[in-house]
């Protein structure tokens, strides 16, 4: 199978739009086809901190109700599932955006968007595995875990990274670069840290190129191993993309 594989779309609707007519997909109803029979996966992070994202998840349901989805939940889902499921969360890093983008539906159809949000995010695997060598996980995944039954460890890693337990003076957690000692076969795509471009290393590329933040929404075609990119439409904000060593 062929991917193309997008980055954190944190509700840039218009830009996904974008990139998926620029990567050659038609729709066709309420989903996207490619005459290639390419097939579009990602990193997760679909909502927060941009302006639809409730449109950017009716476009994920309805790949879902079709059986034609691949996407990996990253730690802005797992936030949103928990406030829909009524467990105490902090309303920042966007998701009261979010928030307020559902509190401005109907009553019947805001019971309805939380229920099928709910539905969506408890069909998601934690991370996707392919016969084609490629593993596609939000935050990232060590080698020596590929293929492990599933531990809090491994489950907290596809969603923070590579976390320290410290914090930037923004809330942040202080992460480690697993990428730079990664030594798998396996190609890791994975998203959560903005930077300016893909960043490549160790059979591992982070596709995330801050598309919320001014920068661009990315896709990574595998097994071409090529980047496609739309420009963000969003203001540009520099201080919020991370740097590599």
């Amino acid at each position: 199978m062929k991917f193309d594989i997008i980055g954190d779309i944190h509700g840039c609707y218009q830009e996904l739009l974008l990139l998926i007519e620029q990567l050659g997909y038609q729709q066709q109803g309420s989903i996207f086809v490619h005459p290639d029979n390419r097939k579009l996966a990602f990193v997760g992070d679909a909502m927060d901190r941009g302006p639809e994202s409730l449109n950017v998840l009716r476009l994920l349901f309805a790949l879902q109700d079709e059986n034609t989805l691949y996407y990996s939940p990253g730690n802005h889902c797992n936030k949103l599932y928990r406030f829909f499921k009524g467990h105490p969360v902090q309303l920042a890093h966007g998701l009261e955006m979010t928030v307020a983008e559902w509190e401005q539906l109907p009553p019947l159809e805001k019971q309805q968007f939380k229920k099928r949000y709910i539905q969506f995010y408890e069909q998601l695997p934690h991370y996707q595995q392919f016969d084609n060598d490629l593993i596609i996980a939000h935050a990232g995944l060590k080698a020596e875990m590929v293929g492990k039954p599933l531990s809090k460890g491994i489950a907290v890693f596809v969603l923070y990274g590579d976390i320290t337990g410290k914090f930037h003076s923004d809330g942040r957690p202080v992460r480690r670069n697993w990428a730079k000692s990664y030594k798998g076969h396996k190609w890791v795509v994975y998203g959560h840290t903005p930077t300016p471009e893909p960043y490549f290393i160790n059979n591992t590329v982070n596709i995330d190129t801050g598309c919320v933040f001014g920068g661009a929404l990315s896709a990574f075609r595998f097994p071409e191993k090529k980047v496609v990119s739309v420009p963000s439409l969003q203001p540009y904000q520099p201080d919020r993309f991370y740097m590599y060593d």
